[in-house]
């Protein structure tokens, strides 16, 4: 698939991740914007409408659970895939994965490679 282009909004509120992530991911084609809290994530999808987004669940203001039930409501991002990013155990919380409107899963750490991978999964699937 090509992703060439594509726009990332990836959601964490540890500042740390911003710059490697943006150089790594920009050396693969994509187009990088974060958002650090739940607030600042459903602002930033609707103004910048992104191909994927990447949300970590425990962030300030409202969790990464919130911001996507928040985006599912909504016409204008209810069909941008959201891949959840968390630092718990997978297995922990699988289960609600689906059932909370995110597309996909990844555990953090994760290398560029991966979340490349889940771009082109998840948009094959929409």
């Amino acid at each position: 698939m090509d992703t060439n282009g594509k726009l990332l909004l990836i959601v964490d509120d540890f500042e740390g991740v911003q710059y490697p992530y943006r150089y790594l991911l920009a050396q693969q084609g994509f187009r990088v914007e974060f958002a650090t809290d739940g607030q600042d994530a459903v602002d930033k999808a609707l103004a910048l409408q992104p191909d994927v987004i990447f949300m970590d669940v425990s962030l300030p203001v409202f969790d990464g659970w919130e911001a996507t039930r928040r985006l599912r409501a909504d016409e204008r991002t209810k069909k941008i895939p959201v891949v959840m990013l968390t630092a718990f155990g997978v297995e922990s919380v699988r289960g609600h994965v689906v059932n909370s409107g995110f597309d996909g899963m990844l555990s953090k750490p994760c290398r560029p490679e991966e979340i490349h991978a889940e771009v082109d999964r998840v948009l094959a699937c929409r």
